[in-house]
């Protein structure tokens, strides 16, 4: 008897993903669906009257079997099987739409069927997955919930390596980096050429494959003398620099011929080599092509300002120059697929997992071993870079619009003495050079704490000193005090005058006021850090009702008499009251050391209570 695992439904009634031991036939167990239930002959609709539709074991039509492991085969390099690449599932896609058109099919339920084995499993859900994706536009969570059903679940893929495999590629990586490339437009299964590809990725034809429109990764070509010909060179000359001039070459293999005559006819613009002289670079210079050599060793990560420096050049080749970016390795696998990836990521903000599973899927094999764990490591870098160039582009843009245009204006009058000689004008005002700016003109520009990024939340602001070592878009403090105390310095000050406005007929209350005048400067020059003093002094004044007196009130209209906070140099604060009654008799009988109209205790902040005692409240 034929045995079979767990039978999952993709669309009910139509299509099933199902494994068996041995091929299927028409004794297979099928899980028919249930037939619907009689209804009461009281309810009057069409199927009442018809009566139920029971289908007996007989009558049941036999579902159309299909399978594809003995047809699209993945060719291993060493120890991996998956997952297939794009030219398998187009022909899958063949395959199916072929059995869905079928007469004798129609009706029928489909089953698309694998091996129970755990690697053919794997690869079959992964292509089903990946065809309802990229062909029948199903979101990827759609597409991988009837998956996510398989018991046992499903294997991992691994990598081309020879070791044991410690980082593995599940199907849902692969079916969310095939829907991201879609979204992209790296995926367009109507433009795709399945005889060019599967052309071109043999050994013997050269060995590439488009990754997206604009890279291209391929295998090194391998063509003796490798030392590169100087253009002044005769011999440079010789090169062929034409399509036909390549395809005439008496000397050249055909994987390379192939190669360059591919990149000639595709707007290729740059080679970038990763590995050891193999073949002669200015069989490239020759038709157009710019060489660049970014080698390191085989099977090892790019350091990242290597990385750095091909992210630049690609994109620039692709943004500006508008054309295609062919690299290699060796294999073109490993190397190769670290710096592809890492750009990729960088652009298009694809994680780790999604960029090898595309890749692969692209070109099977690509990064191999410990460079799987430096794209995880990495890709979170990778897309701040972009993220930082952005936003230096945007604050750049936002800088060059506020920029005001110079105007043109006349030469200035010189300024001329009493006695008609030319002289320099009084306070004169002097600008800065273009391009410095103090810190008096940055408060006029306009763009100041705006273009910087926000704090941390939870973390403190820091001095600028730390910033200078740390944050890149830091402004230069020339101030030596924090705001806080800066607000304690001018609140003392304005105290002072306020106080030396109302006793300006009394000479004894000048030496208080320079008295205190004093303290404060030298209070507010405690080290940054340390606790200001809590001790305060509530000072009750006796003004004039007219408000031009007061300094606070310069330019405004009339205020109430109402009590106003002073804030004190810790944040506390106390309560200052401001009397507008007139003097009493008996105030110059309290002592000559008070000055007349100022009544003051000192004490704790916050200590209201003595604050009224004095004041008779």
């Amino acid at each position: 008897m034929t045995k079979y695992g767990q039978i999952l439904e993709i669309i009910p009634d139509r299509l099933y993903l199902a494994s068996y031991t041995t091929p299927p036939n028409a004794d297979t167990l099928f899980p028919y669906p249930e037939p619907p239930s009689r209804r009461s002959p009281s309810k009057r609709s069409a199927r009442a009257i018809e009566g139920p539709s029971i289908v007996s074991e007989r009558d049941r039509v036999i579902p159309c079997y299909f399978s594809i492991d003995d047809t699209l085969i993945y060719n291993a390099f060493h120890h991996d099987f998956g997952p297939l690449h794009i030219g398998h599932l187009y022909r899958f896609a063949v395959q199916f739409h072929d059995i869905l058109g079928a007469p004798e099919n129609k009706g029928r339920p489909v089953v698309f069927w694998s091996r129970a084995d755990a690697r053919s499993r794997a690869n079959a859900a992964c292509l089903l997955a990946s065809y309802m994706v990229l062909i029948q536009s199903w979101a990827p969570h759609l597409a991988l919930a009837p998956i996510a059903q398989a018991d046992p679940p499903l294997m991992p893929f691994r990598d081309a390596g020879y070791s044991q495999a410690d980082y593995g590629i599940t199907v849902q990586d692969v079916v969310y980096g095939v829907w991201r490339a879609k979204e992209q437009g790296f995926c367009a299964l109507p433009g795709f050429d399945l005889e060019e590809y599967e052309r071109y990725e043999r050994v013997d034809q050269g060995d590439f494959n488009w990754l997206t429109p604009d890279f291209l990764a391929f295998a090194s070509p391998q063509h003796t003398p490798v030392a590169p010909i100087p253009s002044s060179s005769p011999l440079y000359a010789t090169l062929p620099s034409t399509v036909e001039a390549v395809s005439a070459h008496p000397t050249l293999p055909t994987p390379f011929k192939n190669v360059l005559k591919h990149f000639k006819e595709r707007n290729i613009g740059l080679v970038v080599r990763l590995n050891s002289e193999l073949y002669c670079p200015s069989f490239f210079t020759a038709l157009g092509i710019e060489h660049l050599d970014m080698i390191f060793d085989d099977g090892t990560c790019p350091p990242l300002h290597t990385v750095r420096k091909f992210i630049t050049l690609a994109h620039e080749m692709i943004t500006v120059k508008q054309r295609g970016i062919a690299v290699h390795c060796k294999a073109g696998l490993g190397r190769t697929g670290c710096l592809i990836g890492a750009y990729l990521i960088y652009r298009y903000g694809f994680t780790a997992n999604e960029i090898i599973a595309f890749m692969r899927f692209m070109r099977p094999g690509m990064v191999v071993g410990p460079q799987q764990h430096w794209l995880h490591l990495n890709q979170g870098i990778f897309r701040e870079w972009w993220v930082e160039e952005q936003f230096e582009l945007k604050m750049k843009e936002k800088l060059a619009s506020r920029t005001p245009s110079t105007p043109t204006r006349l030469a200035p009058k010189p300024y001329m003495t009493n006695n008609g000689q030319t002289a320099t004008p009084p306070n004169a005002s002097r600008r800065s050079p273009l391009g410095e700016v103090d810190n008096e003109q940055r408060n006029s520009i306009g763009v100041q704490e705006d273009c910087l990024p926000a704090p941390t939340p939870g973390q403190p602001r820091k001095t600028s000193r730390a910033v200078d070592r740390h944050h890149p878009y830091t402004r230069n403090v020339s101030t030596a005090y924090t705001t806080t105390e800066d607000e304690h310095i001018l609140q003392r000050e304005t105290e002072m005058i306020s106080i030396h406005r109302s006793s300006l007929d009394d000479a004894d209350g000048e030496d208080e006021i320079q008295f205190r005048m004093r303290s404060s400067r030298k209070s507010s020059r405690s080290p940054r850090g340390r606790s200001i003093s809590q001790t305060t002094t509530t000072i009750y004044t006796s003004i004039d009702t007219d408000s031009s007196n007061d300094i606070e009130n310069i330019g405004a209209g009339p205020r109430p008499k109402t009590p106003s906070a002073m804030k004190s140099g810790s944040g506390s604060s106390t309560l200052g009251k401001v009397r507008g009654s007139p003097k009493r008799s008996g105030d110059s009988l309290r002592g000559s050391k008070e000055p007349t109209g100022i009544r003051k205790t000192s004490g704790r902040v916050g200590s209201v209570s003595t604050s009224r005692k004095v004041s008779g409240m």
